[in-house]
């Protein structure tokens, strides 16, 4: 009996007068099929697709035998649109979920508010009188705290709500922005900067990140998920450009135009930063309840494939889903879910990711962004809406590289490409503060920033080449508690040097250990990602032969 056949009788189907079935084992090479029945309606007519045991069941009329149709000229050009959209991972985005699109609205709009504060930050600790030294301290407590915060948030997401975990980390932004305002006192800032969610560096922090990552692998299917990651980066950088510039006129408004104190003006930024929280409450009310675990869990549990779950294959279905509807293995609960459930076999690969993760987490760390932007200001005088151009500038360029690298990866591997751009950018950055002309300075973090983030893309794709389906969660989820960890040594090394009067060694500093990162990388998992690829695209040739 063919698959077909057998899928028919387990459905209880006929075949029907005039109409072919064909059954897709493979979900990445039905939504192949999918999308070219979306662009080639005519041609291409699906009247049903149905979930079985066995496999997808896909219904069309006799004659439609040929998965890549003869195209006319009009579908020809879209063909060449379609391309060029999906290679951009536009089409991907637009065919996503709802939530999955706010999401990327939230990573925005909460970048803008972390590039608001991190212009500012280490210029508002100095005018209120603190030491470089305890500037670094500071940070470098805010840094521990949202480690031991944003952990505890992200191991009991699920049991908490997602929803309501965002919820909560939304409200500890506005309350932190409101706090920085009202107050001045060290002491009052700190336990409001540990507490609630403060970026020191400009990058993300707090719960948010890891959960919305889980959400947008919860509700797309692997063959778009990398597109959807690149843009939900994208937005972030974007954000975080758009916040800089903003801080910067703002504060160029309130105190040469209105002739307010620079005090009371950086109060203002942070109430806008309050106001942003406020506004990601909002946003993540408006969530639907799909966005959660538990009962979805439960339902593929108690009813595995049921006739007519085709929607969830296109929006809502979620990557190793067939692993998740098998199980019948408990939820690890008590002492052990404190651990991440990783093989065996994996231990060794995790354990040199989380010394090469904290090795360039930690040299990034000791030249945060918002160490960056007070350099030039310090010793370029450079005005506040000219600093925040600049560094609008600066995160455009990274956004824009980002795309960029996913296509280089395709071509070159994810490790060569991660080496070949971020080892240069390196180079560069540990040259920043040597020159002493300002035009020559920039030049030199421009070059940096171009290619500094083409490694973030293909990064993640290789963790997903490297770990076991599995294990991905609970690999992504250790990496990120190490590097937070090992970001935070940097600020308080970086006070003391600036303190000293050595601001350039900590540039010099953070390339060197950036790059001994890269090199590791090179050495450690250029041949490794080579045999997995090798291995993961034998098994798919494996299904599609199976499938067709």
């Amino acid at each position: 009996m063919t698959l077909a056949a057998r899928a028919r009788t387990d459905l209880g189907l006929n075949q029907g007068v005039g109409l072919l079935t064909r059954v897709y084992r493979n979900p990445t090479f039905l939504l192949r099929l999918l999308r070219k029945a979306h662009f080639y309606k005519p041609a291409f007519p699906i009247r049903e697709i149905e979930a079985s045991g066995i496999g997808y069941l896909v219904i069309m009329p006799e004659g439609t035998v040929n998965p890549d149709p003869a195209r006319p000229a009009s579908a020809q050009k879209k063909s060449i649109a379609n391309s060029v959209l999906s290679e951009l991972g536009l089409i991907s985005l637009w065919d996503s979920p709802r939530d999955v699109k706010l999401l990327c609205v939230q990573r925005f709009v909460r970048a803008v508010g972390y590039g608001l504060s991190t212009l500012i930050l280490v210029a508002y600790l100095d005018a209120l009188g603190n030491k470089k030294t305890e500037i670094g301290f500071f940070m470098t407590l805010t840094l521990v705290g949202d480690t031991c915060i944003s952990f505890f948030l992200t191991l009991f997401a699920d049991a908490l709500g997602r929803k309501a975990t965002l919820a909560l980390g939304a409200l500890l932004m506005a309350a932190s922005g409101v706090l920085f305002a009202l107050f001045g006192t060290y002491w009052i800032l700190l336990t409001a900067a540990i507490v609630g969610v403060i970026s020191p560096n400009g990058n993300e922090i707090g719960p948010f990140r890891a959960i919305e990552e889980s959400i947008i692998a919860h509700l797309t299917v692997p063959d778009i998920r990398s597109d959807l990651y690149a843009w939900y980066n994208l937005c972030g950088l974007t954000g975080a450009a758009s916040g800089l510039m903003i801080s910067g006129w703002v504060l160029q408004l309130l105190t040469e135009t209105l002739r307010w104190s620079l005090l009371n003006s950086y109060r203002i930024i942070f109430l806008m930063y309050g106001a942003i929280g406020l506004f990601m409450l909002c946003l993540t009310l408006i969530l639907s309840h799909s966005i959660e675990s538990e009962k979805r869990q439960q339902k593929g549990i108690q009813t595995p494939m049921r006739r007519g779950e085709t929607t969830p294959l296109l929006s809502g279905g979620r990557p190793d889903s067939d692993q998740e509807v098998l199980s019948d293995s408990k939820p690890t609960r008590g002492l052990r879910a404190l651990l991440p459930n990783i093989s065996r076999d994996s231990v060794p690969i995790v354990i040199i990711l989380c010394f090469l993760y904290g090795l360039n987490s930690f040299g990034s760390s000791v030249t945060p962004l918002s160490w960056t932007t007070y350099y030039f200001q310090w010793r370029f005088d450079v005005e506040k809406g000219q600093l925040g151009s600049i560094f609008f500038v600066s995160q455009i360029l990274a956004a824009m590289s980002m795309i960029v690298a996913s296509s280089i990866s395709k071509r070159l591997g994810n490790v060569k490409t991660m080496v070949l751009t971020h080892l240069p950018a390196q180079f560069f950055r540990a040259v920043i503060g040597l020159p002493n002309n300002m035009h020559v300075a920039l030049l030199l973090y421009m070059l940096h920033a171009s290619m500094n983030y083409m490694s973030t893309a293909p990064r993640s794709a290789l963790i997903a080449t490297i770990v076991l389906p599995e294990e991905r969660t609970a690999v992504m989820g250790t990496l990120n508690v190490v590097k937070t960890a090992a970001s935070s040594l940097g600020p308080s090394i970086t006070g003391t040097l600036v303190d000293r009067n050595l601001f350039w060694v900590s540039f010099l500093l953070s390339g060197s250990l950036k790059a001994l990162y890269d090199i590791g990388m090179l050495v450690f998992f250029r041949q490794k990602e080579r045999k997995k690829s090798e291995s993961e695209q034998s098994r798919v040739r494996q299904q599609d032969t199976q499938a067709a």
